[in-house]
């Protein structure tokens, strides 16, 4: 999560983006889609371009008056992503990806889903949440240390479009 912004961003502060490790995720994401659809029910599915997981997984929360509610520790976010958005004090969840996806499964699905993208390649895909309906409109992230907190839409551009 957060690749391809992290390394847009940092390409733009004059980092040698290759050497830091940082490199953008771009890719389609129809295979993926495939499979998903193929193996079971697809409720929802969102592309991370703009405002990245986090305006997605509000996206879902707002329109279908539910609750997301998403655990830190499953979120793949690389090391050096993490690094790099913590010495910017920018959460990577608002950071653009361009070959990521978030699908809203039913929970016998999602498992099958995850198990079959990483068959294709795709190892850090996971299970990162569930759907509740404890506060409708609101993602809510359990957080490492085991508080919780809510994951705002991001405002403004974080990354500035670059095509």
């Amino acid at each position: 999560i957060g690749e391809h912004g992290a390394a847009i961003m940092a390409a733009q502060a004059g980092i040698d983006v290759e050497s830091s490790g940082l490199y953008s995720d771009v890719q389609p994401l129809t295979r993926v889609m495939q499979e998903a659809m193929k193996i079971g029910e697809v409720h929802a599915a969102k592309d991370l371009t703009r405002g990245g997981l986090a305006s997605a997984l509000n996206e879902f929360a707002s329109k279908n008056k539910v609750t997301v509610y998403v655990y830190e520790d499953k979120i793949p976010v690389r090391d050096e992503v993490l690094a790099y958005s913590e010495m910017l004090g920018v959460d990577p969840l608002v950071l653009a990806c361009e070959g990521r996806v978030v699908v809203a499964a039913p929970p016998e699905d999602a498992e099958t889903i995850v198990k079959a993208w990483k068959r294709m390649g795709f190892v850090k895909a996971e299970v990162i949440g569930e759907i509740t309906l404890e506060r409708p409109g609101y993602v809510l992230l359990e957080t490492l240390a085991g508080g919780i907190r809510i994951v705002e839409k991001p405002t403004g551009e974080i990354v500035p479009r670059i095509c």
